[in-house]
């Protein structure tokens, strides 16, 4: 994928050597190359789509005090219905998988990973801006925070008896079950999060050739399958975290 082709490259080229400098020795996650300042370009932007999150919340927070008025829909497009309209896709996936009481009780945490993935997905689409699920970093950071989440609510609601869960249907079957989907459970945030990175790096890598090469009406075709492919990224990782936060809470009747 070309590097330094957003305008966060220009701000992250004038920063001071004293940068370079402070980056000495740090390693790039799963890789032994050395970090230098172009490596900060994902960081940066996730923590600016992170706030722009963070602030569409708290403007919707504001937004719904009020019980009575919160419950008549906006008849136009506004942050508050956007954030409606994304969180309760995520609601509805989630409560034809798991129920409506264990979607509401996971809910905050696989909708957070929904805004922040769809967003993060969505400015590429604009030029001069750069996807940080386009990094494996950011996208593998998000898959250990799922891979982290399921197993601490899977050992919340079930204590030890979690590890059930891995020892297969038949107790005689556990020494050949439970070392297999230790390893398949182990491979989960590798999955994703190496499935995100792609299908986003390829797809911001297509969109830049084709808007350097042709910048006028022939992108806008490519730019509208870049929605739908962000759209649909977004879907698929918050389905499997919604599939194995489900599989992880459920209890054996």
């Amino acid at each position: 994928m070309p590097e330094h082709t957003s305008f966060l490259s220009y701000f992250v080229h004038s920063l001071p050597p004293a940068v370079d400098h402070n980056l000495h020795g740090v390693k790039q996650f799963l890789s032994k190359e050395q970090v230098n300042r172009y490596g900060l370009e994902p960081l940066i932007w996730s923590v600016l789509v992170m706030t722009a999150v963070l602030v569409m919340a708290f403007v919707t927070r504001s937004q719904i005090v009020n019980l009575d008025k919160a419950v008549v829909p906006e008849n136009k497009l506004s942050v508050r219905t956007l954030v409606e309209i994304i969180v309760e896709s995520f609601y509805n996936m989630m409560k034809e998988m798991m129920g409506a009481k264990r979607a509401k009780r996971y809910l905050p945490m696989i909708g957070t990973c929904g805004l922040f993935i769809f967003f993060s997905n969505i400015i590429s689409l604009v030029p001069g801006l750069s996807a940080p699920t386009s990094s494996l970093n950011i996208t593998f950071g998000c898959a250990i925070f799922v891979f982290l989440m399921y197993n601490y609510y899977g050992f919340k609601e079930s204590g030890i008896g979690y590890l059930k869960h891995f020892a297969g249907p038949v107790w005689w079957l556990a020494p050949l079950i439970f070392p297999i989907e230790i390893m398949s459970n182990l491979i989960r945030p590798v999955t994703l999060g190496v499935r995100l990175m792609l299908n986003m790096a390829v797809d911001h890598l297509v969109l830049g050739l084709i808007i350097a090469m042709v910048p006028l009406i022939v992108p806008i075709p490519l730019m509208v399958l870049g929605t739908l492919v962000a759209v649909v990224q977004t879907l698929v990782f918050c389905l499997l975290a919604s599939i194995y936060v489900s599989m992880a809470t459920e209890h054996d009747h």
